[in-house]
């Protein structure tokens, strides 16, 4: 099956989209984009690929379901599209970066510019149908993502995994503790941020430190 994804990624996922469930999930999806507003745009649902070819990646942001309200999703977990009001994930995600990193409070809530410096920001589910959370869960993109931090965890070494909340941190037994960093944390979402399971974790500054002592270029966040 021919998938629109950043040729890097395509030797390493192919098999993947041979595999019966990926064919189902795609009829699936094309089936919910024909008959429902569904978000992020086509173009963009393998965006968090697109920004960050494979060999490039550095760190790994797991994130679980695409924004359902308008013009929000782009394809990179957490991230908005430019002009678009910050959601309280993000909101939390810039306040702990300004005191952690001592850089100013962002206006643009597009992250692309961190998936550029390789930075894969990967939502366990790539498509959701408008206003209605997790509409797209259980319908094969767990499956495949899954099978994308195992194949990065097996192929590359050195990555830095930041697993926020009680679903990302679920991921770490798909993760090669022997070749990569894992920091985990509470969720950036009001709920937990304001439980102090949040803010305070300098997952921002840590990772840079870690970045450097592997002697590759640190993320500007």
């Amino acid at each position: 099956m021919e998938v629109s994804i950043h040729p890097t990624w395509k030797p390493h996922l192919q098999a993947e989209f041979e595999q019966p469930y990926f064919q189902e999930l795609v009829t699936f999806v094309k089936q919910e984009y024909g008959n429902h507003t569904c978000y992020p745009k086509g173009r963009d649902i393998f965006s968090a690929f697109d920004h960050c070819p494979f060999q490039e990646t550095k760190v790994v942001v797991i994130g679980q379901d695409p924004y359902h309200g308008p013009n929000q999703a782009n394809g990179l977990c957490f991230s908005v599209k430019d002009g678009i009001p910050h959601p309280p994930s993000l909101v939390n995600i810039f306040k702990e970066i300004k005191v952690d990193m001592g850089v100013p409070y962002p206006k643009s809530g597009n992250l692309e510019r961190w998936a550029d410096q390789g930075v894969l920001l990967l939502n366990a589910t790539l498509t959701v149908r408008a206003y209605q959370a997790g509409s797209h869960q259980n319908k094969g993109w767990e499956i495949f993502t899954d099978a994308v931090i195992r194949t990065i965890s097996n192929k590359l070494d050195g990555l830095v995994f930041l697993l926020w909340g009680g679903f990302a941190k679920k991921k770490a037994s798909l993760i090669d503790r022997n070749k990569h960093h894992i920091l985990t944390s509470g969720h950036p979402s009001p709920l937990s941020a304001n439980r102090g399971l949040w803010f305070g974790n300098q997952h921002f500054s840590k990772t840079n430190k870690l970045l450097e002592q592997m002697e590759k270029e640190i993320i500007i966040w």
